[in-house]
């Protein structure tokens, strides 16, 4: 007896191969069979005739490792299709905490807040915080979750543990590098997936202070690398300055040592494509070839969508990141404003915003370009959705001149989408060369964090779309393969990423003429009635996790079927020789 039986979908199984149509049966959280037609007797049944099955989709970046808490869905994700998510990710993480320094875990959710934008009241309310090892961190979401979950150990956390406050700015002693060392292989034994780590400049603790990770030398990132390398199923994520634009040569070295090192793949995010900076994504993927020569692999995250932002000048934002900018967006907002309206103020911030030092920034340095979002104001009635070129074109002002008096009048608070300047076909052109390369894999949804500013989630079926309807950069199989088997294969994961019998039924059951993803609408939904971006999914039948509907027309189903995935035991070591 199967529990369900899936009739004539067009299956489209995740290794590239063309799609056939065909009866899938699942039983006991695994496919059971995959037929032309199936006869065997069946617990409940339902016609996919005209719609696509495809295995979950895998997002190899994001940020979910205190949402599940409060949101057991991971969502919109799993609306979306997303059946396992990786975390932890950029060296943070919730655990450990050090029993004997409560206070660590207020310095944690300050940061988590600060760095990773997540509504510091929903990280008091939402999660127990009631662990102290990753195990017991891991513990606290088995059988509650309705994902797929694995969870890197944040180096943040192992220094913090280990070093107390000299975590941040200061250097480890031989005992203390060896008590981090015992507390990474502590974690990995527990299941974390690997090891997370930044150097980035743009990642500052609750203080404003550079976070623990930016302080550690080669030396100590090579003898965790080590440690990463002496179990089973585990992986590097690293991030550091020239993520954001261009790798330096020591950066190159350092990414393709560590990989080397652990003989375990490195993963960085993210890779920004753009045809008006043509030497970005030969200069990255520059790691990877050092990488392999030196029998590692280093592998670049890249989005194959453009993702929706918004900003504000009144909150912390990707604005706050361009040099020079965060000393002033941070002044109390009477003085930032009276800043803000100075002409030579204005000018020296525009200079900074396009001059190299901004790296990937620049891109946010268009004020004519901008959006016009959420208004506060009777000065600003009748301004929303309207482009900031041509308010100021009708008031005779410079844009950014004209960006700042509309904010101004409600506070700050006015919501700016800037509209993209790389959404041109040279671009795009780009982008999907760039796909194909050994040394590329889509993500870097950032899911989970920086909650009320970016909704990255949605790029599994906003993706799909334009591949089927849009501009069709890549065909369904090949798309499919990209956001399924391929992340599964980097990541290890034991059976699941393709619809084969006798593997795991994490399955999205879409249909190919509507799959896409709605805007993105700001929602009060989180602990405390904090904001966040979500996107509806659209055209996404049913999300079954571990043979379970989880969703069923971009609603819940309230099942948990997910499970916190574990290195060695659902995870198998890749290799890089």
């Amino acid at each position: 007896m199967l529990d369900h039986l899936i009739r004539s979908a067009t299956v489209v199984d995740g290794t590239g191969a063309p799609a056939v149509t065909a009866d899938v049966g699942l039983r006991d959280g695994r496919i059971a069979a995959v037929a032309p037609r199936i006869t065997a007797p069946a617990r409940t049944t339902e016609d996919a005739d005209g719609l696509v099955l495809a295995p979950g989709f895998v997002d190899p970046h994001t940020h979910y490792d205190a949402q599940l808490f409060w949101d057991p869905y991971a969502t919109p994700s799993l609306n979306h299709g997303v059946t396992t998510v990786a975390a932890g990710n950029c060296g943070f993480t919730l655990a450990p905490l050090n029993p004997r320094r409560p206070d660590d875990a207020d310095y944690t959710r300050r940061m988590m807040s600060r760095v990773e934008g997540m509504s510091l009241v929903a990280l008091e309310e939402g999660a127990p915080w009631t662990w102290h090892t990753f195990g017991e961190y891991l513990d606290a979401l088995e059988g509650r979750i309705a994902v797929n979950a694995g969870f890197m150990a944040g180096h943040c956390a192992l220094r913090r543990h280990v070093m107390g406050p000299d975590a941040v700015g200061g250097q480890p002693t031989a005992e203390q590098l060896d008590a981090m060392v015992r507390l990474l292989h502590d974690a990995m034994d527990a299941g974390a997936w690997g090891l997370s780590t930044t150097q980035s400049a743009t990642h500052a603790d609750g203080d404003g202070r550079p976070v623990a990770s930016r302080h550690a030398r080669p030396g100590e990132l090579r003898a965790l690398a080590r440690a990463v390398g002496e179990h089973e199923g585990t992986q590097i994520e690293a991030i550091v300055a020239g993520c954001l634009d261009r790798f330096s040569d020591t950066e190159i070295d350092l990414l393709a040592d560590l990989s080397a090192t652990a003989s375990r793949p490195l993963n960085w995010n993210v890779l920004t494509v753009d045809a008006a900076v043509p030497d970005r994504v030969p200069r990255q993927l520059q790691a990877g070839e050092r990488a392999r020569k030196a029998g590692g692999r280093v592998v670049a995250l890249t989005m194959p969508i453009l993702t929706p932002m918004n900003m504000s000048l009144g909150t912390f934002c990707a604005l706050n990141l361009i040099p020079g900018w965060g000393p002033v967006l941070a002044l109390p907002v009477p003085e930032r404003i009276a800043r803000l309206r100075d002409p030579a103020v204005r000018a020296e911030l525009l200079r900074r915003a396009r001059s190299e030092e901004a790296g990937v920034f620049r891109r946010l340095a268009d004020f004519g370009r901008y959006v016009i979002g959420d208004t506060y104001s009777a000065a600003n009635t009748g301004l929303s959705g309207r482009v900031v070129a041509d308010i100021a074109a009708e008031r005779g002002q410079d844009p950014f001149a004209c960006l700042v008096d509309i904010c101004a009048a409600d506070g700050l608070r006015t919501v700016l989408w800037p509209m993209p300047t790389d959404n041109d076909p040279a671009s795009w052109a780009l982008r999907a060369e760039t796909w194909r390369h050994e040394d590329v894999l889509l993500g870097g949804s950032d899911a989970g964090a920086h909650l009320d500013r970016m909704c990255g989630a949605p790029y599994t079926t906003r993706f799909l779309g334009d591949c089927l309807r849009g501009r069709k950069l890549a065909g369904l199989e090949q798309a499919v393969k990209m956001l399924t088997d391929d992340p599964a294969r980097l990541f290890g994961l034991r059976e699941r990423g393709r619809v084969q019998e006798g593997w795991h039924a994490d399955l999205v059951l879409f249909d190919p003429e509507r799959v896409g993803a709605g805007p993105a609408t700001l929602v009060h939904d989180l602990p405390g009635d904090s904001p966040r971006l979500d996107s509806r999914a659209l055209g996404v039948r049913a999300v079954f996790v571990n043979g379970v509907a989880a969703i069923r027309d971009d609603v819940v189903t309230g099942a948990v079927p997910g499970r916190v995935l574990r290195s060695g035991r659902d995870t198998a070591t890749v290799s890089t020789r």
